[in-house]
């Protein structure tokens, strides 16, 4: 298959053009158009519980199949806010842990599994699970979007990367995290930084440029009050 991500980083929308019996799933609600695929629904590996897990993770208990036909075909997927999309390899052994709802899509011999952060999940501020994806069978590949653009940074071995909670996406299994604050106790109430995230080891991290949660807290005021006052 050859996959292109056209119109990013803003707008970004995952073009893939598949050849006879080739296949992509996605999470529903994703797809844009389709031309020469047979789009099946099911709970994408893992059966029942597989999909249970998904949606503790914040993500759909469906996935989406889009297997080409005999002539192949072109599936075009696109995330629910204005951002951009990025791709990762996976070879066997290895893990990517994705935040809920930067999942977009992935090869067919790609599974998708949780992980349970634990207390730190309560004191993040964010989900209490990551969406984890990994390969079994040979290497693929999976696609995971942003609200904003889409930066991968290094985490080098004995310093530290402080990320906000609200602007990671991704990070790979090479690396650990504690919740932390930035500062003391004056900058975490007044300081609008409030909790992150603190990488150690040897790997990589992705963030976005823009925050969900802080975009909702401005909008807020705006939204008509309940009553119709």
């Amino acid at each position: 298959m050859r996959a292109t991500v056209e119109f990013d980083p803003s707008y970004a929308m995952l073009t893939v053009d598949l050849n006879p019996g080739e296949a992509i799933k996605a999470e529903p609600g994703a797809m844009v158009l389709q031309e020469g695929v047979e789009m099946q629904t099911g709970t994408g590996g893992g059966g029942l519980f597989g999909g249970f897990r998904r949606m503790l993770g914040g993500e759909s208990f469906f996935v989406n199949t889009f297997t080409a036909q005999t002539s192949g075909g072109q599936v075009s997927l696109a995330p629910n806010s204005p951002g951009d999309i990025g791709s990762f390899d996976l070879h066997p052994g290895m893990n990517l842990f994705v935040q809920s709802g930067s999942f977009l899509a992935c090869t067919e011999n790609v599974q998708m599994d949780t992980q349970f952060q634990g207390f730190k999940g309560f004191f993040s501020g964010e989900s209490l699970f990551f969406i984890r994806v990994y390969s079994t069978e040979g290497s693929g590949t999976v696609y995971y979007n942003s609200y904003g653009a889409i930066k991968r940074v290094p985490v080098q071995p004995g310093s530290e990367l402080v990320v906000d909670t609200g602007h990671l996406v991704a990070f790979s299994d090479d690396v650990d995290y504690s919740i932390g604050k930035v500062g003391g106790i004056r900058s975490l109430i007044a300081g609008g930084e409030g909790l992150v995230m603190k990488f150690r080891g040897s790997g990589h991290v992705w963030v976005q440029t823009r925050n969900l949660a802080s975009l909702a807290d401005k909008l807020i005021p705006f939204m008509p009050k309940s009553g119709g006052s």
